[in-house]
């Protein structure tokens, strides 16, 4: 049974690739352990661009821990982790949190897909995702009215790590929906801590929320932060840098910093 928000002494709401997965292994062991040792105190929260399964298959090897929650598909995806009968994980989504999202996107994949097949630079994922559609990008030979079209539709468009291009429903991504989130489970906001460190993760640190710019974030994301005082540009990389703000911020009696 996962942890319920509300009942954590602190909440761990942390992107995966460069931030959770980054670092040494050294310094990813480190975090993995400290949390694992306080799982009756602290609730983890993936945050991040990838979705369920890949989740699912990650913390399935046993090297990363399981979270209690995902917040997946670049926000919008929400779920529980619990423990099945026969003793596997699953991730059950939350449609109360998700219906908002599916409104918001009324079924327009297709749509997306038609419109943006002849853009130059932009390459479908070969994901199904639900609400939203993503392309790898070729920041040499993007042809930047891909972002014209996706305005026109009423629709929002991500660029992060200058690789990926996403089309997310309009005013959902990370923040909102982690804003959402934390709502719906009453939880303290100051015993919550978002890390990041690409631009996709701007919209958490927007939120206000103490807030982890691990070191070796994407140069955008520590300009585009750099006037949000929550946000501490770390000088350890990932994970290692995700333990120096636990610790900075004061938010666990065993917080041991980097």
């Amino acid at each position: 049974m996962s942890l319920h928000p509300s009942d954590a002494i602190f909440t761990l709401a942390t992107d995966l690739d460069g931030t959770f997965l980054g670092g040494s292994d050294a310094q990813r062991q480190a975090l993995y352990d400290w949390i694992e040792a306080h799982r009756d105190t602290v609730s983890l929260v993936f945050v991040s661009g990838r979705d369920p399964e890949f989740i699912h298959a990650m913390c399935s090897d046993n090297w990363v821990p399981w979270p209690d929650y995902v917040i997946g598909d670049v926000g919008t995806t929400v779920a529980r982790v619990d423990l099945a009968a026969d003793g596997n994980r699953v991730l059950h989504n939350l449609t109360g949190l998700e219906q908002a999202i599916a409104d918001l996107w009324n079924n327009r994949g297709d749509q997306v897909r038609a419109a943006l097949r002849s853009v130059a630079g932009i390459r479908e994922q070969a994901t199904d995702f639900r609400y939203r559609v993503s392309y790898d990008l070729d920041a040499a030979a993007f042809d930047g009215s891909a972002k014209d079209i996706v305005e026109g539709m009423g629709l929002d468009w991500l660029i992060s790590d200058n690789r990926y291009f996403d089309v997310l429903p309009p005013g959902v991504s990370k923040g909102p929906t982690l804003e959402r989130f934390i709502t719906e489970f009453g939880m303290e906001r100051a015993k919550v801590l978002v890390a990041g460190d690409t631009l996709n993760d701007l919209s958490m640190f927007q939120t206000g929320l103490n807030g982890a710019v691990v070191g070796g974030s994407e140069q955008l994301l520590l300009d585009a932060t750099r006037d949000i005082s929550t946000a501490r540009k770390c000088k350890a990389i990932g994970a290692a840098g995700i333990m120096e703000a636990i610790a900075a911020f004061d938010l666990h009696p065993d917080a041991i910093g980097e």
